[in-house]
């Protein structure tokens, strides 16, 4: 499996310096490969550690970016990236709103962190995101539950460029205790067969009925 999705990194991959770590980290990709459905696992700046190949299939049509290509961090590109949309169905109410809600508790747990002002300095850029960032979001939070907050257990919609998918996906959120105490976490996107339209069942052929009679109720005879 490709530690690498999406082109070249514009930042070195987080890598623990523990070699028990890195160990755990390389059986955990072979397990992450064997994941039929797109699948990585990010740090706290959601920097992507390992990403399988389900998860580049997904995002193959995704232009270059020089900062916010989904193999290298995945919060930037659902913020920054101009293809997200393509990808990413509802792109601003399902999912920017949600990854804004997260980047907003990672500030406040990592506040001093390089990285994640580094985001917040790109958020302010954007006179829309950053309007929504810090006005909009409390009042949304309010309004739509935590429960559209968190990506476990959230059915989102997905555009995948294998029409065999559907148009959503089940965001699921499942953290090994080895992968939690490095600081990492782990989402899958659990995809949806498309639906196939239902066959077109064809009458057979009828006498033809006399006129304000239904074909239930037989005619009077004459």
């Amino acid at each position: 499996m490709a530690f690498q999705a999406g082109g070249q990194r514009s930042q070195p991959r987080p890598v623990p310096e523990s070699p028990e770590a890195r160990a755990y980290l390389q059986d955990y990709a072979m397990l992450l490969e064997a994941v039929p459905f797109p699948s990585v696992v990010f740090d706290h700046r959601w920097d992507v550690v390992l990403a399988n190949s389900a998860f580049e299939a997904l995002f193959r049509g995704v232009g270059p970016h020089p900062t916010a290509m989904p193999g290298d961090n995945f919060l930037r590109f659902v913020l920054f990236h101009p293809d997200a949309g393509a990808v990413l169905g509802e792109h601003e109410s399902r999912w920017c709103l949600p990854m804004l809600a997260h980047f907003a508790a990672a500030v406040e747990s990592h506040g001093h962190d390089h990285g994640l002002q580094a985001i917040r300095r790109e958020i302010a850029q954007d006179p829309i995101m950053d309007a929504a960032y810090r006005q909009g979001l409390p009042h949304w939070i309010r309004a739509a539950g935590p429960g559209a907050v968190e990506h476990d257990g959230a059915v989102r919609p997905l555009l995948h460029p294998d029409p065999r998918w559907g148009g959503e996906c089940r965001v699921v959120g499942e953290t090994p205790k080895t992968l939690q105490a490095m600081g990492y976490s782990k989402l899958t996107l659990v995809l949806r067969e498309a639906r196939r339209p239902a066959p077109v069942v064809r009458s057979p052929r009828r006498t033809r009925r006399t006129t304000g009679h239904l074909s239930v109720v037989p005619a009077r005879p004459d």
